[in-house]
Order: C-alpha cells, then structure tokens, then sequence
C-alpha cells in the first residue's frame, strides 16, 4: 500500500471469486471485512475502474485500486486510569476490571472508563475501523469485574470478535447469590431480552427474547447462600443476573433484579439466613459477580489461552462474614 494510504493491485489465483471484502482485507495490512466493507459502499475502492458491492466476487486479474483514509483520532482522552494488566503483547491487553469501572464511554460515561485508560496505557494502538481506539469485544456491567480482553489491532479485533460471536470463548464467572440452591448444578435456557415496562432492565419475560443458556454448578454451600461457578454459552446483557433471578436466587447486592423489598424481608425470604450476617447485608457496595476465567485463541499466534483473575477484596469480605456465621 502506498504511503498516502493509496493502492492498486491486480486480483491473483487466490483472489478468484471471493468476495471483495474479503480480498482487501487479505491483501491490506489492518484492515478488518467490516472496514473494508465501509469502504466500499462508501466507494473509496473500486475494481477496473468500477465501484462495486462488498459482495461482488472478484474475477482473476481485476484491477483493484483504493484509498484507506488516515485513522482518525477519536475524541476519548487518554486518562492515567490504573489497570491491572494480566498480560499484553502488540496484539491485545488482558486486564483485570475492577469494579465500579465502565467499560465504554457513554452519555454519562465520556471519561473515567476502561476505553480511556487502555488509550493510555497503550499508545501504540493502530487505527480499528479508521480510529485509533482499543478494539472492545466483549464488555462486563459496570459493578461487575472481572477478566477482559481488548484488541490492539483491526486484525485481532475482527478475529477476537468472530471467536465471541462463534461461541469459541470460554467465560466462566463466580457469583454469590441468595437461597438454598438444592441442586449440585443445572442449566437455565430462557430468551433474554428488553423488560416489557422497565426498558432499564433485561428479562426472560419479554416480547423479543434472544436465545441464552447459562450453565451453573455449587462451588460452596453457605447457609441461606451459594456460590455458583457459572459457564456462559451466550453473552446477553444481565444474562447471568436476570437468569440467577429467575429461579428465584438473585445475586448478592444487585439492586436491580432481585425483589424490591427483599433487604427488608430477608429473614423471612430466605429463612436459613443467620439473623447476625443481616445488617451487612445492607451495606454491599454491588453485586457479587466475578468474571473469573476467560479462555480464548491467540489472533496471531493461534494458541488457547486461559487467564483467571482472582477474588476481589470486597466479595472476599462478603463471603468471610457469611462463612463466621456457620
């Protein structure tokens, strides 16, 4: 590609009768088929003088000429955020969230969020979709931590990506929730989707559910609680929040989905629970979900790999107090 982001090349052997989204991103460095597909719709790439759709199979020999924009600068500020980096290479960032952290700005959001600090702390990021920002794949709620992976590149972005959309990934969680759970595990297979009333809240009651199945099985037996390891096999909004509370076990601190006068009635809910654990109960900053194991494939070098982050402080203390109470 030349150096003003200008090219020209001639379709080979390899080339024949693929689409043309596909044969750029072949044939240009960084280049993800969503890009690339932007850019031929928006007609910066044509073929023998022609523009053409991202879906025209291309012909051996076609002469195919284009421009790849500059990536522009987004307007998020790098911001010294701290982050806990699992690991990194000059193709992604593994990071342990804290809670409290958004993951993307947003209106409310513009600052203060994970995108902000990886920009920081990664200042060798190439340009994704035409912007220099970090690739996000998958996100985490808020007041959820956990494992999370970003993309350096349009490359891994795209193919990280293709691997969530695929199912490929492995995400596990660990999350305390309310109740006796009587079984050693189970499988919930409810649609998620948009609370018919409430748009803030997702639902398995809901007119336009999207398939989900969240896997489950006892890590620990506390009394009037259980901590469950949970295997995502789809990644819903509040999948695993809206599907603990439908089976009437609602995570632990989650203001959200567990019933609105529950802190009240706790006692007489959930009457296993030691009368002395709640007071503190009252006072959990967030809820008790942990993203604990991600398990993906190398973009680059084609290796799994597996990452934990361990316990945070403030479940620890939760799960130490409801353990001094047997």
């Amino acid at each position: 590609m030349a150096q003003d982001g200008g090219f020209t090349f001639l379709a080979d052997s390899a080339d024949d009768n693929k689409r043309l989204d596909v044969v750029i991103t072949a044939h240009i460095t960084d280049c993800s088929r969503a890009f690339a597909a932007s850019l031929i719709s928006s007609r910066k790439i044509r073929v023998d003088g022609r523009h053409k759709k991202p879906g025209y199979r291309v012909k051996l020999g076609d002469k195919i000429q284009g421009y790849i924009p500059a990536p522009q600068k987004i307007d998020y500020q790098p911001e010294p955020i701290p982050l806990d980096i699992m690991y990194e290479d000059e193709h992604l960032i593994v990071v342990n969230k804290q809670a409290g952290l958004v993951v993307h700005p947003a209106p409310g959001h513009y600052s203060g969020t994970l995108v902000n600090a990886v920009l920081y702390h990664c200042p060798d990021l190439a340009g994704i979709g035409g912007e220099i920002r970090p690739g996000i794949v998958h996100r985490l709620d808020k007041n959820t931590s956990g494992t999370m992976v970003v993309a350096k590149n349009a490359a891994s972005h795209e193919n990280l990506s293709n691997q969530f959309k695929s199912r490929k990934i492995l995400k596990k969680y660990l999350t305390l929730v309310y109740g006796d759970v009587t079984a050693d595990n189970g499988i919930i297979q409810q649609p998620v989707g948009r609370h018919p009333i409430d748009r803030k809240r997702m639902s398995t009651r809901t007119r336009k559910g999207r398939e989900a199945e969240t896997r489950w099985r006892i890590r620990e037996r506390l009394p009037g609680f259980a901590l469950l390891e949970v295997n995502l096999k789809t990644g819903r909004t509040h999948q695993i929040r809206v599907h603990c509370a439908s089976m009437n076990h609602p995570i632990v601190g989650d203001p959200l989905y567990r019933p609105k006068k529950l802190l009240i009635n706790l006692g007489k809910i959930f009457s296993s629970i030691p009368s002395q654990v709640i007071p503190h109960l009252q006072h959990v900053p967030r809820q008790m979900l942990h993203a604990w194991r991600l398990g993906f494939t190398h973009p680059e070098t084609g290796e799994f790999m597996t990452f934990e982050s361990p316990i945070p402080k403030d479940m620890k203390e939760v799960m130490n107090t409801l353990r001094g109470a047997t």
